[in-house]
């Protein structure tokens, strides 16, 4: 048999008239080189085997090799890569879908097993189980998605299986609000109340409920009658932290109304009155203060809010429902959809217009009358 090399891997035996392939399988247990010989009858087709053997082989390496469960992985991606990098809420949110919902359901599955079935059908279970809605199962979507995408890139999965994975339909929440009649009327009504200053800084300014909790004296600036919004004041579970606001888009600066600004002089004179008599052990940082002078969580203030509507017999609208009214009073006013925005602390218009469908709705009833009115 009278074999000549022709190619790198490749040999033509020209007494048989066949293409003999070498195909280089790695070493056995005792360190030898292991080779398979594969034969073809035309130079192209050896050409295609061993191009077919060799991608093959290189994705066969490139191929992951562990017996790690999902859960495993879970527990180092939390460890490793969530926790030193996100916020303690978010933390605490994504502890509470692992332990509560993915663990029980998934926790077991090799991570090299897992398949876009087995997460499409526990969208199903734990809907019918623990009836979530679409928007809270897209959180457990985008919290499986972010994980197994840091699997990838940390060479634990060669693909993530939530490529292949259809999402939870999400369905934008109708925002409660007042319209500005109804604004006043609470306005009224709170005249001389504790709450007033809160409410108003939501339903005149637009905070947050977290901001106005987070709210300190040094970010209030009477003199160039500007407040400036640096802090939030967070819940999760029985923790209450001070961080950074929501988005570096949420760092800004407001105008301050002149009654709002004699609203925060009184709230600051009530304060000193509480450091004289004692209430107050020391100055506090904070603007907004419950009736025992500490800080209010961000829950208690809502709740408080609920209450007093509720026993005047208002309109339900949460507290940050009026941070909707403000979005809805500057339009009534004719503000554009991208300066409300910029006074909500919102990323881009696009956000605006997501959340404030009924303005969108209300500029398009403007646009079509004058239209209208054109063509009488």
């Amino acid at each position: 048999m009278a074999r000549k090399t022709v190619e790198r891997n490749i040999s033509y035996d020209d007494i048989r008239k066949i293409y003999y392939v070498s195909m280089d399988l790695g070493k056995d247990k005792e360190g030898k080189r292991v080779k398979r010989y594969q034969t073809y009858r035309t130079l192209y087709a050896a050409r295609m085997g061993l191009r077919n053997f060799l991608t093959h082989r290189e994705e066969e390496l490139r191929t992951p090799k562990h017996d790690l469960t999902l859960a495993d992985w879970l527990e180092s991606w939390m460890e490793n890569i969530v926790r030193p990098t996100r916020a303690e809420t978010t933390v605490y949110g994504y502890q509470k879908i692992i332990n509560n919902h993915v663990l029980p359901a998934l926790g077991h599955i090799p991570l090299l097993k897992l398949t876009p079935m087995d997460i499409q059908q526990y969208y199903i279970q734990v809907q019918q189980t623990a009836n979530l809605s679409g928007n809270t199962l897209r959180r457990h979507h985008d919290l499986l998605s972010s994980s197994l995408r840091s699997a990838v890139r940390q060479d634990k999965l060669l693909v993530s299986p939530m490529d292949r994975v259809e999402p939870p339909r999400a369905k934008q929440k109708e925002a409660s609000y007042y319209r500005p009649e109804e604004l006043k009327q609470l306005y009224a009504l709170l005249e001389g109340h504790p709450l007033e200053l809160c409410v108003k800084l939501a339903g005149s300014l637009g905070m947050r409920r977290e901001e106005i909790c987070g709210l300190k004296w040094d970010c209030i600036d009477y003199q160039r009658q500007l407040l400036y919004i640096r802090e939030a004041r967070t819940a999760f579970g029985a923790t209450i932290v001070q961080k950074e606001t929501k988005t570096r888009s949420s760092v800004r600066t407001l105008f301050l109304p002149d009654d709002v600004a004699r609203l925060l002089q009184l709230e600051q004179a009530r304060q000193e009155a509480w450091l004289r008599d004692g209430k107050l052990k020391e100055p506090s940082q904070f603007v907004v203060l419950d009736h025992k002078g500490y800080p209010y969580s961000p829950n208690a203030l809502s709740l408080a809010f609920t209450r007093f509507v509720r026993k005047n017999d208002l309109p339900r609208v949460t507290l940050h429902g009026l941070r909707h009214s403000f979005a809805t009073v500057a339009s009534f006013q004719g503000v554009p959809l991208f300066d409300i925005g910029k006074a909500l602390g919102h990323a881009t218009p696009a956000t605006t217009g997501k959340i404030y469908t009924h303005l969108v709705d209300h500029t398009h009833e403007e646009t079509l009358m004058k239209v209208s009115d054109a063509l009488k």
